[in-house]
C-alpha cells in the first residue's frame, strides 16, 4: 500500500480515537486492519503530510503532539468559539494558591507535599486535593529514601493534555537568575564629593550636608 492509500487511515484513526494515539498503536492497528505489516518509517510519513495538510489556514484545527501520541485540536484563533459549546463548566479554574501549587509540581516533580509546603511557606493540603479532584496531578508512589516514606506527586497526561505537550521537559524553562548581578546601595559617605567624608548632618529638607 502506497502513501495515499495509507494515509486516510492513519487520519481516520487519529479523527476517531477519543484520547492521543502513539505512533505504534497506529502502526499496529493498520497492520490488523490490512492483515500486512506496515513499515514504521511509512507511518511517520504518513502523520507529517497529516500535520503539514491541517496546518493551511482555512483549516480550523490541526494535528499535534500532546500526551504522548497524536491528536486533533482546535487552532487557538477558535478557542472562545468552541468554547460556547459547553460553556464554562469544563474549564479548569484554579485559584492563585493552586496554581503556584501546580507550577511547583510541574517543575520539581517527583515532589512531596513536605517540599511543596516549604517552597510556598503555607500548607499545600486544600491546593493538592483540589488539584487531584481535577486530575492535572497524581499520586505517584512514596519517596522511599525520606522519614514515613511519604507520597510524591507529579503532573498527569491530562495536565499534558491541557496543556499540548508531551512530557514534562516540554514545559518552558524558567528563565535563569542565578546570574543576575545584585547591586547593593551606595553608602551615604560613599557618595560624597572627594575629600568630603566625614561626618554627615540631616537638612530640613532631607539632604545630607557633610560636617566641616
Amino acid at each position: 500500500m502506497d502513501i495515499e492509500q495509507l494515509m486516510p487511515h492513519v487520519e481516520a484513526l487519529i479523527f476517531a480515537s477519543e484520547r492521543p494515539i502513539t505512533q505504534i498503536e497506529i502502526t499496529e492497528m493498520i497492520g490488523q486492519a490490512m492483515e500486512q505489516s506496515v513499515e514504521t518509517d511509512r507511518i511517520v510519513t504518513c502523520i507529517d503530510a497529516i500535520r503539514e495538510k491541517y496546518e493551511a489556514a482555512y483549516y480550523p484545527f490541526q494535528l499535534r503532539e500532546a500526551g504522548g501520541g497524536y491528536q486533533f485540536l482546535t487552532k487557538k484563533a477558535f478557542h472562545k468559539t468552541v468554547l460556547q459549546l459547553n460553556g464554562d463548566k469544563y474549564i479548569k479554574k484554579l485559584s492563585a494558591a493552586a496554581m503556584e501549587t501546580l507550577s511547583i509540581i510541574a517543575y520539581k516533580q517527583p515532589i512531596t507535599k513536605a517540599e511543596v509546603e516549604y517552597i510556598r511557606g503555607v500548607s499545600a493540603d486544600y491546593s493538592i486535593q483540589k488539584l487531584l479532584e481535577k486530575e492535572l496531578i497524581v499520586i505517584a508512589g512514596r519517596n522511599e529514601d525520606m522519614v514515613g516514606k511519604p507520597l510524591i506527586y507529579t503532573t498527569s497526561k491530562n495536565f499534558m493534555d491541557y496543556l499540548g505537550i508531551n512530557s514534562p521537559t516540554d514545559l518552558p524553562q524558567l528563565k535563569d537568575i542565578s546570574n543576575l548581578e545584585i547591586v547593593l546601595p551606595t553608602d551615604g559617605s560613599d557618595a560624597l564629593p572627594e575629600g568630603q567624608n566625614g561626618s554627615l548632618l540631616v537638612a530640613e529638607d532631607g539632604t545630607l550636608l557633610p560636617v566641616k
